[in-house]
């Protein structure tokens, strides 16, 4: 990662990915913290994805300290772009415009 990337997004597991999610509620914490903000996907024991915020709040109430119910969001993958070694590879092409790295 460059040092764009602030070190504690960085773990000793290679490559670090990063999110931009085109989402109000995420941007806005983003820009509250002034800092990124590390998460995972919510799966459940079927290893499908959650994505109703009540379900989520049940399931996980005594584990999480907070869930911010944005509504249900689609199940829609991201689209993936690989900047290894300034090489610039779309992985991926999902939710997002990757036409600038095409």
């Amino acid at each position: 990662a460059s040092l764009l990337v602030p070190k504690i997004t960085l773990t000793k597991r290679q490559p670090t990915v990063i999110r931009v999610p085109n989402n109000a509620i995420c941007l806005a914490l983003v820009r509250e913290l002034g800092e990124p903000v590390i998460s995972s996907s919510v799966k459940n024991e079927s290893d499908e994805f959650i994505s109703d915020p009540r379900i989520i709040e049940e399931k996980f109430r005594h584990q999480v300290d907070l869930v911010i119910d944005g509504g249900i969001l689609a199940l829609e993958p991201s689209s993936v772009i690989s900047l290894i070694e300034d090489k610039i590879e779309v992985i991926r092409t999902g939710k997002g415009d990757v036409t600038a790295f095409l």
